[in-house]
């Protein structure tokens, strides 16, 4: 079979190896291209591995032999998969791969947001404790986050190792998703209680009509000025806008983003002046790792479609 693998340069930069992917079939690797750069390079592909191309219907028309639409990526919005669903294309994502590195990411965000390691750092080396006439000092307060509560929106697999985590803190969970879990040991609220409630929000949810923008100036109005969110799911999921007024305001403490609705970040985009908001470039996911597992997965998930017993269909 032809495979066409792009977005190569987003998975890895040397560090990884493709081999396994070169076992699969007569195997093309491209860098980030255009809906007709895509087109081009993949007009006889029986089948595409790509992380965040934009598979639309103008891809999946284009390509006649297309059989296989196969994602480095867990989320799958990218994807037309109406397009692709009516011309009998497999699309299959990836998930599990990054749940302990998107976990670990989340508790990065809250650490830093706490403890405020950066902002002491940053102040040691520019000689304020040399010039100290004390053993300590603290401009920046901090506080502990044993006894705070951990609001969860979304409890799939990464809701659940980030649960985990917060257990070993001692921290107060609670939770609001769309399906109620059997027997959970969490609390389980809805929407407006989990904005209310929470001393640090974090969401884990896909983006769906239903979850675009769920953070906007009602939900952040419902939030205590002391809290903080946390996004490492979809930047869809966040009014960018509203958000920004809300920390340049005072109406929440603080947040930690790992996704922006536009990606990369656009000039003038209103977070990157916002008080006391982190922002780290999509790379939650994207530990050694985690990407090591993501080639052998999506190997896995290809070889699968190949065997007919097809895994991880999301359309």
């Amino acid at each position: 079979m032809k495979i066409t693998v792009l977005d190569r340069n987003t998975i890895t930069n040397g560090d990884i190896s493709l081999a396994e992917l070169e076992t699969l079939g007569e195997v093309s690797f491209y860098d980030l291209l255009s809906g007709e750069e895509i087109v081009k390079v993949a007009k006889d592909a029986d089948a595409i591995l790509c992380n965040k191309a934009n598979i639309d219907s103008f891809v999946v028309n284009n390509c006649l032999n297309l059989k296989y639409v196969g994602l480095f990526a867990t989320g799958y919005n990218n994807i037309d998969l109406e397009a692709c669903s009516v011309r009998n294309i497999v699309v299959a994502n990836a998930p599990g791969y990054s749940t302990n590195s998107v976990a670990q990411n989340v508790f990065s965000f809250i650490l830093e947001l706490s403890g405020k390691l950066s902002q002491y750092n940053a102040s040691v080396h520019d000689g304020d404790w040399i010039k100290s006439k004390q053993f300590s000092y603290f401009p920046f307060p901090i506080q502990e986050i044993y006894g705070k509560t951990l609001g969860i929106y979304g409890f799939g697999t990464i809701g659940k190792a980030v649960a985990k985590i917060a257990d070993a803190f001692g921290m107060k969970v609670i939770i609001s998703t769309r399906t109620k879990p059997k027997d959970s040991p969490y609390l389980v609220v809805d929407k407006e209680q989990l904005f209310a409630e929470s001393d640090f929000l974090t969401l884990h949810c896909p983006l769906t009509p239903e979850t675009r923008e769920l953070v906007n100036k009602d939900t952040l109005s419902l939030m205590k000025p002391t809290a903080y969110l946390i996004n490492t799911s979809r930047g869809g999921v966040i009014n960018e806008s509203e958000l920004a007024a809300a920390l340049n305001g005072g109406k929440i403490a603080g947040a930690g983003l790992d996704v922006l609705t536009l990606e990369p970040m656009k000039e003038g985009n209103p977070l990157l002046t916002a008080k006391n908001c982190l922002i780290t470039p999509h790379i939650a996911w994207a530990s050694f790792e985690a990407r090591k597992r993501l080639i052998t997965l999506v190997a896995d998930n290809f070889r699968a479609f190949i065997s007919g017993k097809s895994k991880n269909v999301v359309n």
